[in-house]
């Protein structure tokens, strides 16, 4: 396999992972912001081929969690590995070639284009031989993915939130890492982009990549998470699919709010709901 130069460094790609393979995980995980110990001992792993989702109260831990899992945060205490080597082994271009990741908010101070932001996902594969016509297929298809191809043209600055949030997902999808850790994905947007944009974690599941996702929104993650890892107060209250985790009692208890889980009418699906005398 080619190597890539960035920056001086050479770089290179990933092989394609074998399905369950385990591209993250975090082993006895601790982390402290200032005086705030935020993870306590956290186990947890991203396999190829599935998509996790880190749910929780606010305050539970999870962006800072997927930040340990990006190697953006470093660990007090514990191991976090990404393809199977420390965290801090890795070069920053390496890191880019193996995982990317979309933060809470997205901001610009130049007037770049929605077409120039996705492609700058594809700058960690710069400097090959036949970049040109790959790089266009790759921000071909995340805009297309994302709906975000019809505004282009336009600057990054004039779109909403909502069609911020997209582009920026786009961006993330270009880059073509097999890692992807996405924070707060669905925050911003209406009901039919929420849905997209877990229809999308699927298919890049699907296609072999590892999806780390976190949501706030419990019915999202039970309908497209094959497997649920729910925060609480810094440590893993419970791991496992959707639907032997999600129960009445654990997310009464982590949430400090009566909740009803029941199977869907129709499908069977676990469908959540706030319990309301």
């Amino acid at each position: 396999m080619k190597s890539l130069r960035l920056r001086g460094r050479t770089a290179t790609p990933p092989p394609a992972a074998a399905p369950g393979e385990v591209l993250a995980e975090a082993e006895g995980l601790h982390v402290r912001l200032g005086s705030r110990e935020v993870l306590r001992g956290v186990d947890v792993v991203a396999r190829a081929g599935e998509v996790l989702a880190l749910v929780g109260p606010n305050g539970a831990g999870k962006s800072t969690l997927l930040s340990a899992l990006a190697a953006d945060l470093p660990a007090t205490a514990g191991t976090v590995r990404v393809h199977g080597r420390p965290a801090d082994g890795w070069s920053a271009p390496d890191l880019a070639l193996r995982r990317a990741v979309l933060p809470q908010s997205a901001s610009l101070a130049f007037p770049f284009t929605v077409e120039e932001v996705v492609r700058m996902g594809r700058a960690p594969w710069a400097h090959r031989p036949g970049a040109g016509d790959e790089d266009d297929r790759a921000v071909a298809e995340a805009m297309a993915a994302t709906e975000v191809t019809a505004f282009g043209a336009r600057p990054f600055s004039a779109l909403s939130g909502g069609e911020r949030a997209r582009v920026a997902l786009a961006r993330v999808l270009a880059q073509r890492a097999p890692l992807l850790l996405l924070d707060e994905p669905t925050a911003a947007l209406d009901l039919r982009h929420q849905e997209l944009v877990l229809r999308v974690c699927r298919e890049r599941a699907r296609a072999g990549d590892a999806v780390v996702v976190v949501l706030h929104d419990l019915g999202l993650a039970a309908a497209y998470a094959h497997r649920v890892a729910v925060l609480h107060a810094g440590r893993i209250a419970a791991e496992g699919p959707p639907e032997g985790v999600f129960t009445d009692g654990l997310l009464s208890e982590v949430y400090r709010q009566p909740v009803e889980v029941f199977p869907h009418p129709r499908t069977g699906e676990v469908l959540i709901t706030p319990r309301r005398d």
